[in-house]
C-alpha cells in the first residue's frame, strides 16, 4: 500500500470516492474506468496503470455491474473484506437514491422536455469518455509490445463490431488463449530455470 494513512482514512476515502463518482457516472460502466483510473492512479496513487488495467479486465469479465466489480477489487485491495464491503456501499448507494426518487416522479420526468434534452446532450459526453477509454485501454494493451494482446484486441475489435460476435464468446475466447500463454509462460520459465 503506497499511503501511511490509518485505516479509518482510507476507508472514509473509500467509501467518498466511490460515492463520488457513483453520483457522477452517467452512461453505464465503461465511463466510471476512465475516472477511476484517475482517482486511484494519479490522485491517489493507490494503485498503479498495470493493476487498473488488470481490474478494468477483470470487472468486465465479471457478471455484474462493472463499477461494484470495481469497488469490490479495488476495496479489498486496500482494506481487505471490509474495505470492500465500503467500496461497494460506495458505489450502489447514489444509483438507489437516485432511482429511487426518479421513480417517484417517473411520469414528470418522461413528459419534461428539458429532462429529455439533458439527457441527449449527457449522451454526447458520455460517448466521448467511453472514447476516451477505448484509447487508454489500447495504449495500455500496445504498451506492453506482446504481439499476441495486439493481433488478439484487433481480432476482438473486428469480430465485435463488423461480425457481430457477442461478446461473451469473444470473452471467454480470449480467456481460453489468455490460460494457455500464461501456462506456456509457465512452462518456458521452468525451463529456464532448470538450465
Amino acid at each position: 500500500m503506497k499511503t501511511t494513512k490509518n485505516k479509518s482514512y482510507i476507508l472514509w476515502t473509500l467509501f467518498k470516492s466511490m460515492f463520488v463518482l457513483s453520483a457522477c457516472t452517467f452512461g453505464g460502466g465503461f465511463v466510471i474506468v476512465s475516472l477511476m483510473k484517475k482517482k486511484y492512479v494519479e490522485q491517489l496513487g493507490w494503485l498503479d496503470e498495470d493493476e487498473m488495467l488488470d481490474i478494468t479486465a477483470i470487472t468486465q469479465s465479471s457478471p455484474g455491474p462493472l463499477p461494484v466489480n470495481a469497488s469490490v477489487i479495488i476495496g479489498y485491495r486496500m482494506c481487505g473484506i471490509v474495505g470492500s464491503l465500503v467500496a461497494v456501499l460506495g458505489s450502489i448507494l447514489p444509483p438507489m437514491i437516485i432511482i429511487s426518487l426518479i421513480s417517484l416522479f417517473y411520469e414528470q420526468f418522461r413528459t419534461n422536455r428539458y429532462i429529455a434534452l439533458g439527457l441527449q446532450v449527457m449522451r454526447a459526453g458520455v460517448a466521448a469518455v467511453i472514447f476516451d477509454v477505448v484509447i487508454n485501454l489500447a495504449k495500455n494493451v500496445c504498451k506492453t509490445r506482446r504481439i499476441l494482446y495486439i493481433v488478439m484486441m484487433i481480432i476482438a475489435f473486428i469480430c465485435t463490431y463488423l461480425l457481430k460476435i457477442s461478446a461473451i464468446t469473444i470473452i471467454f475466447t480470449c480467456l481460453f488463449i489468455g490460460i494457455i500463454d500464461l501456462l506456456l509462460n509457465l512452462q518456458k520459465s521452468k525451463k529456464k530455470e532448470e538450465i
